[in-house]
């Protein structure tokens, strides 16, 4: 799969350093020469493009900036038809004018198939899911079926246990909430951020 990631910070470079070893990843960057990009650019299979031209190339485009960039950054990607955005972003502190979240930025300002994954836990747990005995679980929601099914693949490729569907677009929001219980349990309530969620049924 050809994926482009927008926003080479912790989530970005972490899920982009995990999808390489089976899919064609390009980062698209602003600035190719960035120092912000010197830890990256050591791994040899990953490609660095602008981001126009990372996302002209790719099926599949992960959004990994601040929610509230998403309105200008649109206009610069180019043509979305047909491709498929995973949104990652959480709209902490501040979101995208007029919109609630990105996602539904992406939905009114592109013909693109949006999903809403890989908010729900701090970067470290992507770059390590494994909690020992068990790995732990990813959560996503969206209506495009298409969207979300490459985005179970991808999260099965990172090395999560699941990903388990919050539901259609009306969830959005709630799964942005759910990412904001991890963030006050690991932060504001001091448990640190080697912590997790994990689904168990009986």
């Amino acid at each position: 799969m050809k994926i482009a990631v927008v926003g080479h910070g912790n989530v970005g470079g972490t899920l982009a350093s995990s999808w390489v070893a089976n899919h064609e990843v390009t980062i698209g960057v602003r600035d190719l020469e960035s120092e912000k990009l010197t830890r990256l650019k050591k791994n040899p299979d990953l490609k660095f493009k602008s981001i126009p031209e990372a996302v002209s190339g790719a099926e599949v485009v992960l959004i990994a900036t601040p929610a509230h960039l998403v309105t200008e950054l649109i206009p610069g990607m180019g043509n979305l038809k047909g491709k498929v955005i995973i949104d990652a972003t959480n709209a902490v502190g501040s979101h995208p004018e007029p919109y609630p979240t990105a996602f539904h930025a992406f939905k009114d300002l592109t013909s693109a198939e949006v999903v809403k994954c890989f908010n729900t836990t701090g970067f470290e747990n992507m770059a390590n899911p494994n909690y020992g005995a068990m790995m732990i679980d990813m959560f996503m929601a969206g209506s495009d079926k298409r969207a979300k099914k490459i985005a179970h693949s991808l999260v099965l490729d990172a090395g999560f246990a699941q990903c388990y569907d919050f539901g259609d677009d009306s969830k959005v929001e709630l799964l942005e909430q759910f990412a904001l219980c991890w963030i006050n349990l690991a932060i504001m309530q001091g448990m640190g951020r080697d912590m997790a969620f994990k689904v168990l049924k009986r």
